[in-house]
């Protein structure tokens, strides 16, 4: 690291909390709605609200209006653009005009006749938007990152239960064919004793840089106080609300290193058997972050330059984003998101059947079914929000190691830093106040 470039960070640092003190988002609420308390019947259908119809939440709708139990009735974003797009999609699925759009999410959550929401924002909403759907007594769809800072994901994890909703968090490879076989291998102890996990994600990127300001259009087209939310302020420009946030200290989740660990570390956690807890070691290097959970597991969170092109030497290309590695005493396992499972010895690579392969890994179809049979069970989700409680905190963890560039120790019950204030002073950050 070079001298420019630590001076860099250190101003950075200075400056990147710069939002206003934390409004109380929940008194914005009008009240709890009758869906709060009600149980949904085997016999009835699921009425889902959407919040953020963007590139993404088109996608996961992809796989969940086929459920024959759910019905999309209403769409709120703050972009008028995205609610026609939306509504037009969810209408010609029923073939109607029946599903409703709104500028503001909470007149969403006003409704009685909402029994659960999608939340497909960018990641500075997604644990503000989440806390208020819970609140008002809606179960959670919300994608990841589900938090932008580790006390979001404490928060969120906190409401979630409190309120006694069912949450998925949007890491769906858990879901996935493939990488559930691979973890049942790591699980099995057909590898042998579990040594070394490896997490591809991209390089982070640290950058809180603004665009020009462009004239600011009028509330109904874009509602640009409502698409800040609780992010910090700044200016105006239509590339933000077309994905520019991305990289984005401000809106973005752990320098973008959530974006790929939110799925691959989270598989790591689980193949470790470590959803309540997480590693207590994160060491920056040159090439990603090395971390170690108590029990000796050795997890490599490996940056890839190319994370969509050429993923040698790190791992095998063909098996497409997202890559894992469990490696064991006796043997290792690889996939990614094309479905193909890769081991270490012929007398593994025997326990790879067909049924557990899939072409597209990427599938949200069956992570979305886990969502409604729970919704309708009341039992916690496949990524519930204690699993995604200590996934989403190890991979800021890793993120705050590589933004310091030096080892940090957490404590996996306390999450936090020890002896480290100014990893803890970034635990949290302040909200602006957008709810005048």
């Amino acid at each position: 690291m070079t001298t420019s470039q630590n001076k860099s960070r250190r101003e950075f640092l200075k400056t990147a909390s710069t939002a206003a003190a934390v409004a109380s988002v929940a008194q914005m609420l009008p009240g709890k709605s009758l869906a709060a308390d009600k149980k949904t019947s085997p016999n009835e259908k699921i009425n889902l609200g959407v919040i953020g119809f963007g590139n993404r939440c088109k996608y996961v709708m992809g796989g969940t209006l086929p459920h024959d139990d759910v019905r999309c009735i209403a769409i709120a974003d703050v972009w008028d653009k995205h609610r026609d797009s939306g509504k037009a999609i969810v209408d010609k699925h029923y073939g109607n005009s029946d599903c409703e759009t709104m500028r503001d999410f909470r007149e969403l959550l006003a409704r009685d006749d909402i029994d659960a929401v999608l939340i497909a924002t960018g990641d500075r909403w997604h644990a503000a938007a989440s806390i208020l759907a819970a609140k008002a007594g809606k179960d959670v769809y919300s994608e990841k990152p589900c938090g932008i800072t580790i006390e979001d994901c404490q928060n969120l994890a906190d409401t979630i239960t409190s309120e006694k909703r069912v949450f998925q968090a949007g890491t769906q490879r858990r879901s996935v064919p493939n990488f559930q076989k691979a973890v049942e291998l790591a699980h099995s102890g057909k590898l042998g004793e579990l040594q070394t996990m490896h997490a591809s994600v991209y390089r982070p990127v640290l950058d809180n840089s603004w665009l020009p300001a462009q004239p600011q259009p009028s509330q109904e087209e874009i509602d640009w106080n409502l698409w800040l939310g609780p992010a910090a302020w700044r200016p105006f420009n239509l590339a933000y609300v077309q994905g520019k946030w991305r990289g984005q200290w401000d809106f973005d989740s752990g320098a973008r290193l959530l974006d790929w660990g939110a799925h691959t570390v989270d598989l790591c956690q689980w193949a470790n058997q470590a959803d309540g807890t997480m590693p207590i070691e994160f060491q920056p290097t040159e090439n990603g972050i090395h971390c170690r959970y108590e029990n000796g597991v050795k997890l490599v969170i490996d940056f890839l330059d190319d994370p969509f092109g050429n993923r040698d030497p790190h791992y095998i290309t063909r098996l497409g984003t997202c890559p894992i590695r469990f490696i064991g005493s006796d043997g290792w396992v690889e996939t990614g998101d094309n479905g193909e499972i890769v081991c270490s010895s012929p007398a593994l690579q025997k326990e790879i059947t067909e049924d557990t392969t899939r072409v597209r890994g990427l599938d949200v179809a069956s992570h979305s079914r886990n969502f409604l049979d729970c919704i309708r069970s009341r039992e916690l989700t496949a990524a519930n929000q204690n699993v995604m409680r200590k996934s989403h905190i190890a991979c800021h963890a890793a993120a705050l190691a590589w933004i310091f560039q030096r080892k940090l120790t957490i404590d996996p019950q306390k999450e936090t830093f020890v002896n480290d204030a100014d990893a803890n002073g970034l635990i949290t950050r302040a909200d602006r106040i957008w709810n005048v």
